[in-house]
């Protein structure tokens, strides 16, 4: 079963009896078991907020911008299980939330949208702060509506909460006019209905095809993505099962990072443009892709025309739409993953020999591709995020990133072993989406330590969120790679136009130690290698929120990299150093 797809029903009696439309909307949530919401208030939305005033058991995190709710609410829902909940007004409030909805929708996350709206009477007379939230929001949600009566309120919020965590999860928005929040109800309000599902079990004959084309392969990869994490911990653990059973090597997307522990032999590291040279060739040379929840993203597959020439594809994934879509698939089992993967290993009893195939893994593995030349002088992001990573080891932390160099070297060099430990934007590498994420877990997990790795670009993008986290004491750990650019831009503009520098770097950093500070976090700055350390350990060990900001290498680029339009045998291993691939 998806982990998101079936929510816990409450037998919770309300507060009161719900008198109108926006308390018949509370009451609804606590039945659906939600128990957090994100938001920020505003007119049309108001009756909704008052309504949430006499409610004690919904607890509403306040930010301070309607993009970074829905960012924490992304967070909170990663790390539980259960949709993320947000409550934004109209107009600007609603189109606000525009880009973290993309982001949702591009990495499948399940957050539930209800925005405030001008009353039924104005709509379409350009009222103050009214715009048409359904078609701002069509491209950017799995499904969207307007309650138009009160009537409406209970059985539309219940179906947008199933939508948000059904089949292939994403976001939803309900459109809430605010006459229909003060709407007094004709009926007594009554809980939603529950609505079982049942994991959908994979024809027998494409589970026995699949089995076939398993048994035979000599080069086999398995590949899982974000869809693996989504199918939750059972269907992880069932995907570790077939992997040791096979014996076959496994790579990961940057949004499956956790299904397979990271230290495990059989794990090659991360796949793409970034990824691990081992991984890269391997999924190059091997004769059959196992692909668990992932949509072969140009990031991954690089060209196309180049990608897995001589491999025959299988295919698992909840949404039937993506089998095939992209790369041409033999066997597609559409469904749960979860469901998919027990198939197989209820069906598996061996295969070929892998011993040559892991023979030329390890000759790749040999050149250890994620080494870098070390620096006295400066502290490389590197070894950064390498120390920060034996720091974590045991602690069952929660690591959150933003977009740019930084993410890319801490999917490197911070190795997940669980999942649910790692968020950072994936599809649509939303720039600000690191720190209202982290807020969001540690928001879900308050004795968790959760630890936010940015950019100093990227931390810029939502910084006002660290009042939100002030406000709500919320520990978060936020570890700045400082280096005074735009670091991906830069890197890009250097290796592939010319090295002409346009607009990538900044001329006007703030004190972020004085800036933390002032919004009530402890704060430090950090400039010499011998301070690392000692720095590292006071912010992880501190009790409430504390702003690490480390100066790196402002010129240091991140290796490995695919080039766009590339295959995965032209990768390069430094600047202009390309890896001498030789086919076997």
């Amino acid at each position: 079963m998806n982990a998101f797809a079936e929510p816990q029903l409450l037998d919770l009696p309300p507060a009161r009896q719900p008198r109108n439309g926006a308390e018949a909307l509370i009451a609804t949530l606590l039945a659906l078991g939600v128990d957090t919401v994100f938001g920020y208030p505003g007119g049309a939305v108001l009756p909704l907020y008052d309504a949430l005033y006499a409610e004690p058991r919904l607890r509403h995190v306040l930010v301070r911008h309607e993009q970074a709710a829905v960012h924490a609410a992304q967070g909170y829902a990663r790390t539980t299980g259960k949709v993320g909940v947000v409550f934004v007004t109209s107009g600007p409030g609603m189109s606000n939330t525009t880009t973290g909805l993309l982001d949702a929708l591009c990495d499948s996350i399940p957050v539930l949208c209800i925005s405030g709206q001008v009353a039924t009477t104005a709509i379409g007379t350009d009222a103050f702060q009214e715009c048409d939230a359904l078609g701002i929001s069509k491209p950017v949600t799995k499904w969207n509506v307007q309650v138009r009566a009160v009537a409406e309120v209970a059985p539309r919020l219940a179906e947008a909460h199933r939508r948000a965590a059904e089949g292939r999860p994403g976001p939803v928005l309900l459109d809430f006019p605010k006459d229909v929040q003060l709407a007094p109800l004709a009926e007594p309000w009554a809980p939603p209905a529950a609505q079982p599902r049942a994991a959908i079990e994979p024809p027998a004959e494409r589970v026995a095809a699949a089995l076939a084309l398993l048994a035979a392969a000599r080069r086999p990869v398995f590949y899982g993505g974000g869809g693996l994490i989504n199918a939750g911990p059972a269907a992880c653990a069932d995907f570790a099962r077939l992997l040791r059973a096979c014996g076959a090597p496994c790579t990961l997307t940057l949004m499956g990072l956790g299904a397979y522990p990271a230290d495990d032999p059989l794990f090659l590291g991360m796949l793409g443009m970034h990824g691990s040279l081992e991984a890269n060739l391997a999924m190059h040379e091997a004769d059959l892709v196992v692909c668990v929840g992932a949509r072969f993203d140009d990031r991954v597959t690089g060209r196309l025309d180049g990608f897995c020439p001589s491999a025959q594809v299988i295919h698992l994934d909840i949404d039937p739409r993506s089998i095939g879509k992209v790369v041409a698939t033999a066997v597609g089992l559409p469904g749960d993953c979860g469901a998919s993967l027990r198939a197989l290993l209820r069906g598996w009893r061996g295969g070929q020999d892998l011993e040559a195939w892991w023979a030329r893994i390890e000759g790749w593995r040999a050149a250890r591709s994620l080494d870098f030349e070390d620096r006295a002088d400066v502290i490389l992001p590197q070894v950064l995020l390498r120390a920060l990573d034996v720091r974590l080891a045991g602690r069952d932390a929660i690591a959150a990133t933003d977009v740019g160099q930084h993410q890319m070297w801490a999917a490197q060099h911070l190795r997940q072993r669980r999942p649910g430990r790692w968020l950072s934007s994936g599809g649509a590498g939303t720039m600000g989406y690191g720190l209202p994420a982290a807020i969001g877990a540690q928001i879900a997990h308050p004795e968790a330590l959760v630890v936010c790795v940015s950019g100093d670009a990227s931390v810029l993008m939502n910084i006002q969120e660290l009042s939100t986290a002030a406000q709500h004491r919320t520990p978060v750990k936020l570890v700045l790679c400082n280096n005074g650019r735009m670091g991906m831009v830069r890197q890009w503009q250097q290796l592939i136009h010319g090295n002409r520098l346009s607009h990538s770097y900044t001329e006007a950093l703030p004190d972020f130690v004085a800036l933390a500070r002032a919004f009530g976090w402890a704060s430090r700055r950090v400039e010499r290698r011998e301070e690392l350390e000692g720095a590292l350990a006071e912010c992880l060990d501190s009790e409430g929120p504390f702003f690490l900001d480390v100066v790196v290498a402002a010129e240091e680029n991140c290796f490995p990299m695919m080039p766009a339009g590339a295959a995965h045998s032209e990768i390069w291993l430094g600047a202009g150093r390309r890896y001498d691939y030789r086919p076997a």
